[in-house]
């Protein structure tokens, strides 16, 4: 099985991929609408087909990208039945399997930090999906959205606590830079729930933290009610001029035959050496050379009436040129896919 964990830094959100080396179909858990391009780009480089988008919970931090997922790639949508949310697919009860080809989710009911929150259980692969009902060394907070620490507590301890010890805890959130965890580790050292702590003590701990209002709760709860759609319904703004994609590395990007249809509409910047530009290429006629290492102090060379598409030998001095461009002031720059390497002669 293929796991990657992903990070949003702005909410401290994990997200996670799932998928099946054969069928190399898969699953996204917990997705941040402002890093679908990453995700999209990491499933595409990975050769995958993205088939379920599970939320754990109705997330008060960050806005789901499940709707924006589902419209890029045609998967379904899975989430607890008592979110009620819109757009869902496959609204997920306590004691049901879901996922693809190869690998099952059990689903767990967790209430207690919201009432609609799921932890899933990878069958047979020793690894737990606990939202934000468990965290490492830590649990979702109860004083609001429905929140019950007494029912967090039973939650965590006979939902999660029963599993074996070596299950590892994979959660929603970490604001310490902690990836995983272990049944058996926050049994034993959880501070609030752990080393034999009963209903009471954890209650009673619970109800005595003061912790802020979510900064994005109003924000995110309505939108998460519809999946993480937007409220108008339509699809965020993406670059126009050009086939772009962005790669996992963040890097935009156009295909060199995109560029040879289209030259006339876009200034193309050769960064190569001057030594390395002996051989002409086919279909390329109108290029600005700037090797690489003068770029900054020639950069008002660079014409600003057009788009601008980088080229070098392997695609990886000119994708760093991009940041030189926008740091100028160039907004529409693409870096041009593998290169020279790439490039088809015609």
């Amino acid at each position: 099985m293929i796991l990657r964990q992903l990070y949003d830094a702005v909410s401290s959100t994990y997200t996670y991929l799932l998928a099946d080396e054969k069928t190399r179909e898969a699953i996204l858990i917990d997705p941040v609408f402002e890093q679908c391009q990453r995700d999209l780009a990491m499933i595409q480089e990975l050769g995958l087909t993205l088939k379920v988008v599970a939320d754990t919970h109705a997330h008060a931090d960050h806005i789901t990208a499940a709707w924006l997922l589902k419209q890029k790639t045609g998967c379904q949508i899975a989430s607890s039945v008592a979110i009620s949310a819109e757009h869902v697919d496959m609204p997920l009860h306590h004691g049901d399997h879901f996922g693809v080809s190869g690998i099952s989710l059990e689903v767990r009911a967790t209430p207690g930090h919201t009432d609609g929150c799921n932890t899933y259980v990878l069958v047979d692969h020793s690894m737990v999906f606990t939202g934000d009902t468990l965290l490492i060394r830590g649990c979702g907070r109860s004083d609001f959205q429905q929140g019950d620490p007494a029912k967090l507590y039973r939650s965590i301890t006979q939902q999660i606590f029963t599993l074996p010890d070596d299950y590892a805890i994979y959660p929603a959130h970490d604001y310490n830079g902690r990836t995983r965890s272990s049944v058996g580790e926050e049994k034993a050292f959880n501070p609030r729930v752990g080393g034999g702590a009963n209903e009471r003590d954890f209650v009673q701990y619970m109800k005595a933290m003061q912790l802020p209002h979510p900064k994005k709760i109003d924000e995110a709860l309505p939108a998460n009610m519809r999946s993480g759609m937007p409220a108008d319904g339509q699809l965020p703004d993406e670059p126009d001029w050009a086939d772009i994609r962005i790669t996992f590395a963040g890097i935009a990007e156009v295909q060199p035959e995109w560029v040879i249809q289209n030259q006339p509409s876009v200034t193309i910047l050769d960064v190569r050496e001057e030594d390395e530009q002996e051989e002409p290429l086919n279909g390329l006629n109108n290029a600005v050379s700037i090797p690489l290492s003068q770029l900054r102090t020639r950069i008002e060379e660079v014409p600003r009436d057009r788009p601008v598409v980088t080229l070098c030998r392997s695609g990886k001095r000119s994708s760093l040129a991009l940041g030189i461009l926008k740091e100028a002031g160039h907004d529409k720059v693409a870096n041009i896919h593998g290169g020279i390497l790439h490039w088809k002669n015609g």
